[in-house]
């Protein structure tokens, strides 16, 4: 086999119809999990004497568990797999890189074609003015190249001062210690006595459970936005480097802010030099129906964190896309001390470079923005617009977020959200359907290549979870 012979060319391994069945019982699986298998977010004692659910295929916008249950995937596996599951495009290319380089270092003056291929793609499809990038495993790592680079960057202005982060309350920017500092969840932070310095918080642009009674969004967006100018002029700005915050916040729960929060947090930055990064690690590669998120609220950023969409999943990767006044203060000022070990790792880039190959030829991304991304967002406000335990519904494209409330109409929470929202997201596993509870808001993120009809299916088994929900807390005589 020769380097030149085309993907047809390569022969993935045999796989029955049944390769994919389980191999053990699942009383077998969920023993052995219990036994030797820490979870990430998990009560291990409660959901070991629970069991795991044991996932063993996908194709699509499905999954099965090893009982052989059929459910639809209304959360693209954690917000990633963009194409859907069984995509051959990216096995072939993930295998035919294997034979050829399964891996070789981007330290010593060295690279190779997958990550060159990459990122001259990424440059296509990113915003102009980002012509380059750095490359690790997740968006986890991806924030924490984002404080090197920014600190490296003030550096080589002069101004080593430029310290300070700001970052936003129930904001999520990753699990590491640094990216654990920069987010904002609280329930994080009382596990880390050790954080990252020089890294403050402002509140987050949650409309619904934060503004006053008589406050209109667009008020509510500026006096939001104007908490990052108190800040700076507390701090100095002469010492404050970057805010960061995702466009719409993914894990603390769908909010988007209201319409004069973006242009006004950008506003700030320019007027007092501090740079805007945008993490785009969910809100990226056509969630909103936009490539990136940012592109739907009209914003520029400086930074780009992303992964996730970036493989859709299939294999691990993360980038940092700069700015070109970024990256040639860093390109023209020595050695920038900072990488790993599986910076654009062969493999993953290769994954990559076909995964984007596939939203961008089969024209995924403008379907969601026209299509299914419309008709989505328009079934969810017809069937929940009324519905007695829905205050809200946020969302553009493929990404939504459903508030539960004690009562919509004045937006009032329920004292125990948490605890509704968990008996909410199981009707919908009961059902058939992965939907994500955050608290007390519901989060659907389906495969950006979901149908009308399989969009449909998941607003009925949706509706089917609330409406159970509803009449368990004693609300269902509203409707």
């Amino acid at each position: 086999m020769t380097r030149f012979e085309p993907a047809s060319a390569y022969v993935l391994p045999a796989q029955s119809a049944t390769s994919a069945a389980p191999q053990r019982s699942t009383d077998e699986y969920r023993a052995l999990d219990a036994a030797h298998h820490l979870h990430p977010f998990s009560d291990m004692g409660a959901l070991n004497r629970a069991g795991s659910r044991v996932i063993v295929k996908a194709k699509g916008v499905y999954l099965w568990d090893s009982d052989g249950t059929k459910m639809i995937d209304g959360m693209a596996g954690l917000w990633c797999v963009n194409v859907g599951y069984g995509r051959k495009e990216l096995a072939e290319a993930a295998y035919r890189q294997m034979q050829e380089l399964p891996f070789y270092n981007t330290f010593f003056k060295t690279t190779h074609p997958p990550v060159i291929e990459l990122s001259a793609l990424l440059a296509e499809l990113t915003p102009a003015p980002f012509k380059h990038f750095f490359y690790c495993n997740s968006g986890s790592e991806g924030n924490d190249t984002v404080l090197r680079i920014v600190h490296h960057y003030w550096a080589t202005q002069g101004q080593r001062k430029k310290k300070y982060v700001i970052s936003r309350k129930n904001g999520y920017h990753g699990s590491t210690i640094a990216g654990g500092t920069l987010g904002g969840m609280g329930y994080m932070h009382e596990q880390m006595l050790s954080q990252v310095e020089h890294i403050e918080h402002i509140d987050q642009p949650y409309y619904f459970g934060e503004a006053q009674p008589d406050e209109t969004p667009e008020a509510f967006g500026l006096a939001r936005a104007r908490q990052l100018e108190n800040k700076i002029l507390e701090l100095g700005a002469e010492n404050v480097a970057a805010f960061i915050g995702e466009p719409f916040q993914g894990a603390g729960g769908v909010i988007f802010p209201p319409a004069t929060y973006w242009p006004e947090i950008q506003r700030i930055c320019r007027k007092y030099d501090i740079l805007l990064v945008a993490d785009e690690v969910i809100g990226g590669f056509g969630r909103t129906g936009e490539w990136f998120a940012h592109q739907h609220f009209g914003f520029e950023p400086d930074l780009i964190t992303m992964a996730k969409g970036l493989t859709s999943g299939y294999v691990p990767m993360g980038a940092v896309g700069l700015h070109e006044r970024i990256a040639h203060a860093i390109i023209d000022n020595g050695e920038f001390n900072h990488g790993l070990t599986y910076s654009g790792h062969p493999v993953a880039a290769a994954v990559a470079v076909a995964n984007l190959k596939l939203l961008r030829d089969e024209k995924i991304v403008e379907r969601v923005k026209h299509d299914t991304g419309p008709y989505f967002q328009q079934q969810l406000r017809e069937t929940f617009a009324q519905h007695p335990l829905v205050g809200e519904i946020a969302g553009t494209g493929l990404v939504a977020g459903l508030q539960l409330a004690e009562v919509p109409r004045t937006r009032k929470r329920f004292a125990n959200g948490g605890e509704v929202g968990t008996v909410c997201r199981d009707f919908c596993f009961n059902s058939g359907l992965v939907m994500r509870a955050t608290g007390d808001r519901m989060l659907l993120s389906p495969p950006l290549v979901i149908t009308r009809s399989e969009i449909d299916e998941i607003i009925a088994k949706a509706k089917g979870a609330l409406d159970a929900t509803a009449e368990q807390f004693g609300l269902a005589a509203r409707a």
